[in-house]
Formats: C-alpha cells, sequence, structure tokens
C-alpha cells in the first residue's frame, strides 16, 4: 500500500490560517488608529496585516481609506484600482467612495463623477455614493444636479444630516423649501456646533420680510417673484407661494400686543403650525421632493400635535433657559416625538 503524506500541507494550511488571523487583528488595530486620528501608525499597521496576507482586501481598502485622509491622493487612487482589480465581485461600496473621492480631492472631478456612477450602479442603494457625488458637483457649480444628489441621498437615508444641511443651504432661494430642510437636520442634529448656525439661519427665514417699524406698525416685504406664483393658475415643481405668504402673515401677528409676552419658542409654534396647516390645505396635486417627500412629515407632525416638543428639540442650540427647563420636565413628549420622527419613513 503506498503512504500518503499529509503533514507538510497539513501545516502549510495551519500556518495560512496563522497568518490570515494575525492579519485581521492588524486590520482592527489600524481602524482603530485610524478612528483616534493616528494615520500614520493606521498604515503601519495596515502594511504589516498586508505582509502576513497579501492581497488582503479589507487591508487594502482601509488603507486606501487612511491614504486619502492624509491627502496621498495618487496613492490612495492606486490602492483603490487594485481592490477594484482583484475583487470586483466583492462588496466595495465605500473603496467607490474613497476612489472618487480622492480623485475630487486631486482635481479630477470628471473622472470623480464617472467613478461615483459606476459605484451607483452596483450600489445603487448606498446613499454615502450620493451624498459624496452632490458635493463634487457643488465643486463644480452643478447646484442642481448635487440638489438632485443630495435628494436621493435622503430617501435612501432619512437621518442623514449632513445631505439636509447641503439641501437646506442650497435651496434658499425657495423659503420654505429651506425651512423644511433645515427643520428635518435640527430634528437629527441640534447639538454640534453647526447646529447652532443652522438654526440661526433656520430663524431668519421664518422671520424673512417682517418687521417692525414703530411702536404699533409692522412692514411685510414680499418679493414679487412670489407674487406672481401665487397668481399662477399652473404650479411648478416645488411651489410653496401661497405658504410663503400665509408664513409672512403669520410673523407679522406676533407683534401683536396679544403675543407679546409669549416665548420664542411659542411663537415659533404659532407660526410653524400656521405653516403646516397651510400645506395641508394646498398639498393636492402639488409636485416635487419637497412636496412628495418633506412636507407629508411635517404636515403629519402637526396633526398628530407634536409641533410643541418638535420646537422645544430643534430650539436646544439657543440654550434658552425655557427650552432648557422644557427639555427636563418634558422627557415624556420629547420622547414621544422621537419615536413617532424615527419610525416615520420605516
Amino acid at each position: 500500500m503506498k503512504k500518503i503524506y499529509l503533514l507538510p500541507i497539513f501545516f502549510s494550511f495551519l500556518s495560512f490560517s496563522q497568518n490570515k488571523t494575525e492579519a485581521e487583528v492588524k486590520i482592527n488595530e489600524g481602524v482603530a488608529l485610524h478612528d483616534s486620528g493616528k494615520y500614520d501608525e493606521a498604515l503601519a499597521k495596515y502594511d504589516e496585516a498586508l505582509n502576513l496576507d497579501k492581497d488582503n482586501s479589507l487591508a487594502l481598502t482601509e488603507k486606501a481609506m487612511t491614504l486619502e485622509s492624509v491627502k496621498r491622493y495618487d496613492e490612495a487612487i492606486e490602492v483603490s484600482k487594485q481592490v477594484l482589480k482583484l475583487y470586483p465581485n466583492e462588496d466595495n461600496r465605500t473603496l467607490y467612495v474613497t476612489y472618487a473621492n480622492s480623485l475630487d480631492h486631486s482635481n479630477k472631478a470628471d473622472q470623480a463623477l464617472k467613478i461615483y456612477d459606476e459605484g451607483l450602479k452596483k450600489y445603487p442603494d448606498y446613499y454615502h455614493l450620493y451624498f459624496n457625488k452632490g458635493i463634487t458637483l457643488v465643486n463644480a457649480k452643478e447646484n442642481e444636479k448635487a440638489i438632485a444628489s443630495f435628494q436621493q441621498a435622503t430617501k435612501l437615508n432619512p437621518n442623514h444630516s449632513s445631505s439636509f444641511n447641503a439641501l437646506a443651504i442650497l435651496g434658499q432661494s425657495n423659503r420654505i423649501a429651506s425651512i423644511l430642510a433645515f427643520s428635518r437636520y435640527l430634528v437629527i442634529d441640534n447639538k454640534s456646533g453647526r447646529a447652532k448656525g443652522n438654526f440661526d439661519t433656520l430663524i431668519k427665514l421664518i422671520n424673512k420680510g417682517v418687521s417692525q417699524t414703530g411702536d404699533k406698525s409692522v412692514s411685510v416685504s414680499i418679493d414679487s417673484t412670489t407674487l406672481e406664483k401665487v397668481n399662477k393658475k399652473k404650479k411648478g415643481e416645488n411651489d410653496f407661494s401661497s405658504t410663503d405668504m400665509v408664513l409672512s402673515m403669520a410673523s407679522a401677528l406676533e407683534y401683536d400686543d396679544k403675543n407679546k409676552d409669549k416665548t420664542e419658542v411659542q411663537k415659533f409654534i404659532s407660526k410653524f403650525e400656521t405653516l403646516c396647516r397651510s400645506m395641508a390645505e394646498t398639498q393636492k396635486n402639488q409636485k416635487g421632493y419637497y412636496w412628495e417627500f418633506l412636507a407629508p412629515y411635517f404636515i403629519e407632525m402637526e396633526k398628530k400635535n407634536l409641533i410643541e416638543p418638535f420646537a422645544y428639540t430643534i430650539f436646544r442650540p439657543s440654550q434658552n433657559p425655557d427650552v432648557i427647563q422644557y427639555n427636563k420636565v418634558h422627557p415624556d413628549k420629547i420622547e414621544e416625538f422621537q419615536n413617532w420622527s424615527k419610525n416615520y419613513w420605516k
């Protein structure tokens, strides 16, 4: 009987398995270092992993991301290409973001957009690709296309604050649309430094065109474009001209004597409820992202009597004493609103 010697093969397999396990440990250490901002140390760990397990896809993918973070864009591009060549059938959605971002940072916007689109063909539900594509389009001064990209990102992930932030900033020529985007942003993020700036801008938009000119006189200014749209029989997409006028009238009423003792939050609640009711009344047959995706969220919020906890949530950046007090005294109302909001798009 012929003897078969399997021992060398066994030890070879065991050595390979050990190398792979050790490589995974190095990769995890590298990720932790990257998250701590220790990018050079992270890159060293990924290289150690690759010495143990040549062409490890995760090590290469993480290395490309870290290279992008330290602005070594040419290297990040080459590593990204390597991964896509070696592992075309693996889940490379995050790699496409790294690859395209590195091209964009290298002033190769056209190439970056091609890579975003290539990634989106494979991963059409990955919101990060739409968001980052939007950033590239903004830098290329293609704002309309950028807005469409950010809108798609929010549809895929209604909790992505950065996409709502971009929409709010880019869409300020449409006051109501921008108010809705800023408001949704502040539901998600009302504690960061960016939240304070966005809150201040939201309040300015709410009160735009309305000012007190004397002890009893109030000035209301409505731009001619809004007036033209109100009088048009056929409405275009995302036309909130009627609601825009109603909001201006509601803002003027806050100077009435009966409202003089109300807090800023209480005045906001009154105006925002009026805004939502106006949208509900004019919602029929309206078209466009803001009417079809965002407006229904706020209309239902008002119908469920949740504007009050919503207001005290998004007013957190103001640090007003009454806002702090409300959040302490009424955690049940805040929680009810947050639970409704979290489940709205599920």
